[in-house]
């Protein structure tokens, strides 16, 4: 069996890969991935995320080394094993953080990381159902959108913020992040939309995908056999 590429780990980025290089009908992609596809109802419904995130079901339920800011102990790290990757089972927030930190990164050297150099590919990537103008896509294969039904607990917390005269924010990726409001999020009609929907639906056929596992090498990985 021959592939032009062949890409280990089917999480959020090698989604990404796996969806630009086999939009070419002439290209043979296989992406391999370590946990089971993300065909689960639980992979759908936001609300799995809370199911997701305590255990190891399709979790890899990473913990840090000891950290000394915390007094030695170490943070847990809950990370998606499933195709898609923790985008699959993350909260779904959409939040692309304060231009100043690209271009804080740009200053000290990071040449091309800049929030104007980036900016493009947020926009190409997206497409937000209700924000538009400067910052944001529409046309884009990630679906953003507003909250399908949130609680009602949070109009009443806006209403105290109102009292308390903090500034409402309809969208913490335009100019300014701060003040108060609900996330837009990476949903479809109140579906999770993850990195192996937004990049392999599409051209789920021409993509040859396989479960694998890695071998180690004291501590390094330098291959994966498929199974």
């Amino acid at each position: 069996m021959h592939f032009d590429y062949v890409i280990v780990g089917g999480g959020s980025a090698g989604c990404v890969l796996a969806g630009r290089l086999s939009a070419d009908p002439a290209t043979r992609v296989c992406l391999i991935e370590a946990g089971p596809d993300d065909d689960h109802v639980l992979c759908r419904v936001p609300f799995g995320a809370a199911l997701f995130l305590p255990g190891k079901w399709r979790n890899w339920a990473f913990h840090t080394e000891p950290q000394a800011g915390l007094d030695g102990r170490r943070g847990y790290q809950p990370r998606g094993r499933m195709l898609g990757g923790s985008s699959s089972m993350n909260a779904m927030i959409y939040i692309r953080g304060h231009p100043t930190d690209y271009d804080d990164w740009a200053a000290q050297g990071a040449t091309g990381w800049s929030f104007a150099d980036v900016l493009p590919y947020f926009k190409r990537a997206e497409s937000n159902e209700r924000l538009g103008g400067t910052l944001h896509g529409g046309d884009g294969p990630l679906n953003v959108a507003d909250l399908v039904s949130p609680n009602p607990i949070n109009d009443t917390f806006l209403e105290a913020c109102d009292q308390l005269q903090l500034p409402r924010n309809r969208d913490f990726n335009g100019p300014a992040q701060d003040g108060v409001g609900l996330y837009q999020v990476t949903q479809k009609q109140g579906e999770r939309w993850s990195a192996a929907t937004t990049f392999l639906l599409r051209n789920r056929w021409r993509l040859t995908t396989r479960s694998w596992k890695a071998y180690w090498q004291r501590r390094r990985s330098p291959g994966a056999v498929w199974r």
